[in-house]
């Protein structure tokens, strides 16, 4: 549903305009709430309500009786916010969500599939460059495309 890498600046209240295509598939899918959470490599990840529920069914099944399972669930739900665009597609990020990902002002907005993630403009860079010569490497490894 979400496909693309976009740069896109955090305003002076602290909101992120998401894509117009975001947008466009969020309507087209009938999603109004998103959820944002402290994601993987110093990014966030945002959900539609739908994916959340998706991924939290996941979650919530795991053993609580291994303390791995119980700090993922800690950290990760801890850090869940409800975000709901506003008319102009704007969402308000919670300051200890920017904290996390390092975002002051420039972000990158990057589509992956199911969900969305936000990076700020240096970290996503820093991993673009260390990832990017791998990727046929990664995708021999992984895939076995025919």
């Amino acid at each position: 549903m979400f496909y693309g890498e976009y740069q896109h600046t955090i305003d002076r209240k602290g909101r992120l305009i998401l894509p117009s295509r975001f947008r466009d598939a969020a309507k087209n899918h009938f999603v109004e709430k998103f959820f944002v959470n402290r994601g993987l490599d110093k990014c966030l990840f945002m959900f539609s309500e739908e994916e959340w529920r998706n991924q939290e069914s996941k979650f919530k099944n795991l053993s609580f009786t291994k303390s791995q399972a119980r700090n993922f669930n800690r950290l990760f739900f801890s850090g869940a916010a409800e975000a709901v665009p506003d008319k102009q597609g704007r969402i308000l990020l919670p300051q200890y969500l920017k904290d996390f990902a390092e975002i002051k002002k420039d972000v990158v907005i990057v589509g992956v599939s199911n969900r969305v993630e936000i990076w700020s403009k240096a970290n996503w860079e820093s991993f673009y460059a260390k990832s990017q010569p791998t990727f046929e490497e990664i995708a021999e490894g992984l895939l076995d495309i025919k």
